[in-house]
């Protein structure tokens, strides 16, 4: 059979498909084929010799840069020069990582220029837009996140309202509302891209949203983790300072109406993830799924900063951007963890919060693998499911759970022994003011004994736990005699062991927690009273007035 010969429309639409396909391929930057360790090497070889060259410049040319035209006239140069070299596709490797130094110090110009010369707000937002326009100009994708991570927080910042210059605590509730218009211009972006890009057509721009989009949700969501706060327990272990607790001055500063309005705006986001998730999904239409999602909005009411992230989570995942997907999970579970932070409201009803929302995912988990395994069952004709390590499983949680409990135990035995036959001692606490001391829930403890140590070396070598040599006079009062050296203890001295905490030593803890709202109670407190043992080992059982009386 002879085949049909094609007619000259037939003809003509091959033609432009396949013209359409070259331009498409031309468009898309290439990929990066390189091994990222070389990559990687040379990078580093090629910062090493440009930043002391750019040192050299900024030092030669002084006073040029530092006030009127010429900043923006070298800013202009620095930038020029960078792009020129990263557009081209034949530069080598080293030339190319030395354009990133030069696009650095090229933007760091123009921005220290624009907020010099203009208001903050105005000069935030044409250093974003400038980051949109260099995003358009390299075709790179690791450059375009960078540059759209860069121009979501500089616009975003924008509409925080500020009568003099911009900062991070000027006004929390404009800056969650600038960081939710930041969230709606991302997904009104992706609505653009896939109606007018869905088909294939404008692959050269779908790739610039797409690239830039992901750094601007990354942006998006690494403002949202500020404005929530510290998280639990990272917060006491980095310290107080490198992240504001927006959401806790929010809910405990301003007006009450402004936090129910963010509380509001976070639960109508939780649930339009939770319809976007069913509908992009139709499996989730089931009790366990509606009851996650009626667990997590109920938590997004009381964490406002949880509901975009949520939403965030939600697109990601149904649209396959994993990275992001994983991003937004971690944003999510900061945000969670640091609603213990928040002051407002007392410890127990977090907790208890918490733990009812636990409890209630717990047993939703239970249900879904429940009908997962009657689903199996079913499927293999009733037979009896006798894999060998099934049979391990329940002796296997047993014998952990009789770990656990034997550690713990012992553990008290340890702490209740050392209560009862360890000898009374009361050391004297550092002057302070009380208000300064209360933070939340505990109260930060100097004592005066330990002012006077260093808190690395002790005579010139790293030591880990050394011992210091007290004596208590008939009241129980301990005085420091000074570090124990190997020497044998006179009559009446004693050892204790100090404990590294945050760069010092200190006696057992630097801490003494308490019941919320006792804080007045604990204020009196002048001395710390310890339980010593013989070989050195303390326990912090209480505080002392002035007095030695009890609190």
């Amino acid at each position: 059979m002879n085949p049909r010969k094609p007619d000259a429309l037939s003809t003509l639409m091959d033609a432009a498909v396949q013209a359409q396909l070259l331009r498409a391929t031309a468009a898309r930057p290439e990929q990066d084929v390189r091994p990222w360790p070389v990559v990687l090497m040379t990078a580093f070889g090629a910062w090493l010799a440009a930043l002391p060259l750019m040192l050299m410049l900024g030092l030669m040319l002084g006073s040029f840069l530092e006030r009127g035209i010429g900043t923006y006239i070298v800013a202009a140069l620095a930038l020029a020069a960078a792009c020129t070299v990263l557009r081209l596709r034949s530069v080598s490797l080293f030339v190319e990582q030395l354009a990133i130094p030069g696009l650095l110090v090229g933007g760091g110009l123009l921005g220290y220029a624009l907020f010099r010369d203009l208001h903050s707000q105005l000069a935030a937002l044409l250093l974003g837009l400038t980051c949109l326009l260099f995003a358009v100009i390299l075709a790179r994708d690791w450059l375009r996140v960078l540059l759209g991570f860069a121009a979501c927080a500089l616009l975003a910042l924008c509409g925080v309202s500020s009568h003099q210059s911009w900062s991070f605590n000027s006004d929390p509730t404009s800056l969650f509302i600038a960081w939710l218009l930041a969230l709606g211009v991302w997904l009104g972006v992706h609505w653009v891209q896939k109606a007018s890009y869905g088909d294939g057509r404008g692959a050269a721009a779908a790739a610039y949203i797409e690239s830039v989009s992901t750094g601007w949700v990354l942006a998006v969501l690494a403002g949202l983790i500020m404005w929530s706060g510290k998280t639990f327990l990272l917060g006491a272990s980095m310290g107080d300072g490198w992240v504001s607790d927006m959401a806790d001055e929010v809910a405990t500063r301003r007006q009450p109406w402004q936090f129910q309005l963010l509380q509001g705006i976070s639960v109508a986001l939780a649930i339009a993830a939770a319809f976007w998730a069913q509908h992009r999904w139709p499996s989730l239409r089931q009790l366990p799924a509606l009851g996650v999602a009626i667990v997590l909005t109920v938590l997004a009411w009381f964490m406002p900063a949880l509901g975009p992230v949520l939403l965030i989570l939600a697109f990601c995942v149904t649209s396959a951007r994993l990275r992001v997907a994983t991003a937004a999970a971690l944003a999510a579970a900061w945000v969670i963890g640091g609603f213990y932070y928040q002051l407002a409201w007392p410890l127990a009803s977090k907790a208890l919060v918490l733990a009812v929302a636990g409890l209630v995912l717990a047993a939703l988990s239970w249900l879904a693998a429940r009908g997962a395994v009657r689903k199996l069952v079913d499927q293999a004709g009733g037979m009896e499911l006798s894999a060998p390590h099934g049979r391990l499983v329940r002796p296997g949680v047993l014998a952990s759970l009789l770990v656990v409990l034997a550690v713990a135990n012992i553990g008290i035995w340890q702490k209740e022994k050392l209560i009862s036959d360890g000898q009374p001692v009361f050391i004297a606490l550092a002057p302070a003011d009380p208000r300064s001391l209360m933070q939340g829930d505990f109260m930060r403890l100097n004592f005066l004994a330990l002012n006077a140590f260093d808190a690395v070396t002790m005579h010139g070598e790293r030591v880990k736990r050394p011992y210091i040599v007290l004596a208590r006079d008939e009241r129980g009062i301990a005085t420091v005699q000074g570090l124990h050296e190997g020497k044998p203890l006179a009559p009446g001295q004693f050892l204790m062991q100090l404990t590294p905490k945050d760069g010092r030593w200190a006696l057992v803890t630097d801490a003494w927690y308490f019941k919320e709202g006792e804080a007045a109670r604990w204020e009196k407190a002048r001395y710390g009273e310890f339980r010593v043992m013989p070989d050195g080992r303390a326990l912090l059982v209480g505080m002392r007035g002035e007095h030695l009386e009890a609190l």
